[in-house]
């Protein structure tokens, strides 16, 4: 194996694992809504979601075009910025699922590549109209257009169902919720996939393996599939924690008008090649939910401090790709790619050691929110008083 090709499968390796992560990460935006409402539990909710982000990982690739081209002039691009791109966007990804917060995996994804790029070939090297008009814009409109979609379809199914008993609509809502969340992990698979697919992409180009300008082949588009779909069954429950609790007093109604705006605008930015957030739309519709039924609980301190995350998810994980593009390109060689990656390994290890203690775990997801992503651990029956 020589150098290049010994760099290229690290990257890939890398890139899988970016993908895994992405797939853990953004869980909660499919099956958040659903679990709290106990339209499916929590172990079927991770399980029905991996098996559609599976199958909706094959029925588009036009996002994976935009990262594979779109957003770096791909001439620029090497092993080793890729590289040290996914690492950047994987420690994003592991520190906001430590603290619980929905940030995007795709923008850290595309903030760790353009840091590294920036770091390797300078600003030139990246697409600046591309990176703001199917990046920043769609990163700004996304949370409102789908709150307010959300918040519209909340008081209709208020006003429509506001002569049937609380029962009978509770179970209404909580069957259609299981259609409603199938729907947005089948839209997550067709958006958030494509960004690994065009990654990978991007690194066989700059390896000359593909010619400019080349599609993803379909072995990136199965492995791509398999690895967000595997992420996604080990569930972010953290993350789902922090949506589907923390956020918003969630009713059935709510949670299928919530499903529902987050399915139609991520399906429609699909389709225009728009690189979107998935984490910002389901946010705004849980939110937009939460305004859309009189008298639900939004708790706006945890929103604001999820927007704040938002806000540094590009510029924390470009800095973070490029200081490992200067850590990998000082040593130079395999040897630097796998010095940055056995860091990668072991801050990850560090992640999940931490995250143990206490775990959120499928058993207590649901637990009463006081303030914190970790449940109070329960105590043992001769640990509790009179």
């Amino acid at each position: 194996m020589t150098g290049n090709d010994a760099v290229l499968a690290l990257m890939v390796v890398t890139a899988l694992g970016f993908d895994f992560t992405n797939g853990f990460h953004d869980t909660g935006n499919a099956t958040a809504t659903s679990i709290v409402t106990g339209a499916l539990p929590p172990r079927v909710a991770v399980a029905v979601s991996a098996v559609l982000n599976l199958v909706g990982a094959f029925l588009s690739t036009a996002v994976a075009a935009t990262i594979a081209n779109g957003l770096v002039a791909s001439g620029q691009v090497t092993l080793t910025v890729v590289c040290a791109g996914l690492t950047g966007s994987i420690l994003w990804n592991l520190a906001t699922w430590f603290l619980g917060i929905p940030s995007s995996s795709s923008h850290a994804l595309i903030g760790g590549v353009v840091g590294a790029t920036v770091a390797a070939a300078g600003v030139s090297a990246v697409k600046w109209q591309g990176l703001v008009s199917k990046v920043v814009v769609p990163a700004a409109l996304s949370p409102f257009i789908a709150g307010g979609v959300a918040v519209a379809g909340t008081l209709l199914v208020y006003r429509l169902t506001r002569g049937v008993p609380e029962g009978p609509r509770g179970r209404g809502f909580r069957l259609g919720q299981i259609g409603s969340a199938s729907m947005v992990s089948l839209a997550h698979g067709t958006n958030d996939a494509q960004k690994t697919m065009g990654a990978i992409t991007l690194a066989l180009i700059a390896n000359g393996t593909l010619p400019t300008g080349a599609r993803a082949p379909d072995w990136v588009v199965v492995s791509c599939a398999v690895a967000i779909a595997l992420g996604t069954y080990v569930g972010g429950w953290r993350v789902i924690r922090a949506l589907g609790k923390g956020l918003v007093e969630i009713e059935p109604p709510q949670g299928m008008a919530a499903e529902s705006a987050s399915a139609a605008v991520i399906l429609c930015s699909t389709d225009f090649g728009y690189s979107l957030s998935t984490t910002h739309v389901a946010t705004g519709s849980i939110l937009g939910s939460g305004i859309g039924r009189r008298g639900a609980a939004v708790r706006w301190q945890l929103a604001h401090r999820m927007a704040t995350a938002w806000l540094l998810t590009l510029p924390a994980a470009a800095a973070a790709g490029a200081v490992a593009y200067w850590v990998a390109n000082g040593i130079g060689g395999t040897a630097g790619v796998v010095v940055i990656l056995v860091v990668l390994v072991l801050a990850s290890t560090a992640f999940f050691a931490a995250s143990r203690y206490p775990p959120v775990t499928p058993e207590n997801v649901n637990a009463a929110w006081t303030g914190s992503v970790a449940p109070e651990p329960v105590k043992a029956k001769d640990e509790v008083g009179p």
